[in-house]
């Protein structure tokens, strides 16, 4: 077996000179948001695969020094079914949520807080000190009420779980202004007292309407909103308000309420909304930074920007 031949210098130039094309492509778009409030929702298979965590927590950081200011809004089903587990807790879900009963609550907290959002700081911190840990109880930061669930027309008792009535985002604006990233855990609680699991995409479209962000990023598992799937594999790229109120009669499964948070965003303000898939390494620098960008992005219809 020959031995492996040394790169030419001629292959050596052509690859520093892709990497620097890329960060010329990358200076308008950097230029263009500094200084952007972006919300990220964080799930999916990036939160459980170790390389796609430790490159989410890079990508993360890179923004902050990029001069955007991002927020991570993060829920955790997958550790809060496996921490159940070893509890002992059966746990059932009705209308596509999570029965939660205050025992349940109580796993739930623990692993948003405890576990999930620890880690993430530590895999940001590990670039420096820039993130914090907060939970949506913090100053009240999600103020909540019980979500009604309905099912073929009957309501149905889904216990602790929250929708968000208010945002108070001081806290978080003050993070902000100190050149920090907040990491927020999607719980709630009552004027009562009472604390709720809120769905993380209902959070971050929330707090990114709260902020008046510039960007809300979902990252999810898919590549973006397909035009006619099954029958095509092809990504949508960009849709208006209009467009998507329009195609949401034709969606079904586990992407409605991501497009519901994305649309409820963008009618509250926030520039746009975008729908990335967070099994691919870097995809949100690619959405951000690139001409071409990836997944889908939801946008206000042209008067709605107008009258904004």
């Amino acid at each position: 077996m020959s031995a492996p031949q040394p790169a030419t210098p001629g292959s050596a130039t052509a690859s520093a000179q892709g990497k620097a094309a890329v960060l010329a492509e990358a200076l308008p778009w950097m230029k263009t948001f500094h200084g952007a409030t972006v919300v990220i929702k964080y799930g999916g298979n990036a939160m459980i695969d170790d390389v796609l965590k430790g490159s989410f927590a890079a990508d993360i950081v890179f923004l902050r020094l990029a001069g955007l200011r991002p927020v991570v809004v993060h829920g955790g089903g997958p550790q809060i079914n496996e921490m159940l587990g070893k509890l002992g807790i059966e746990s059932t879900f009705a209308a596509g949520m999570r029965v939660t009963t205050p025992e349940i609550l109580d796993v739930a907290r623990m692993v948003l807080t405890g576990q999930v959002q620890r880690e993430l700081v530590s895999l940001i911190n590990h670039h420096g000190p820039f993130a914090v840990g907060i939970s949506g109880e913090d100053a009240h930061l999600f103020g909540a009420q019980q979500h009604i669930a309905v099912v073929d027309g009957e309501p149905v008792d889904v216990g602790l779980v929250g929708d968000v009535i208010s945002v108070r985002t001081e806290l978080v604006e003050t993070l902000l202004a100190d050149g920090l990233i907040p990491v927020v855990s999607s719980i709630g609680v009552g004027h009562d007292g009472t604390v709720y699991n809120i769905n993380a995409d209902i959070a971050a479209s929330a707090l990114a309407a709260g902020l008046g962000a510039d960007k809300l990023v979902m990252m999810t598992d898919v590549a973006g909103l397909f035009a006619n799937w099954p029958e095509s594999q092809e990504v949508i790229a960009e849709l208006s308000r209009s467009e998507l109120i329009d195609l949401m009669p034709s969606i079904s499964g586990g992407m409605i309420p991501k497009l519901r948070a994305c649309l409820e965003a963008v009618e509250a303000g926030v520039e746009s909304a975008h729908i990335i898939d967070g099994r691919v390494e870097h995809s949100m620098l690619l959405e951000v930074f690139t001409d071409t960008g990836v997944g889908t992005m939801i946008h206000a219809d042209k008067g709605q920007v107008d009258s904004l």
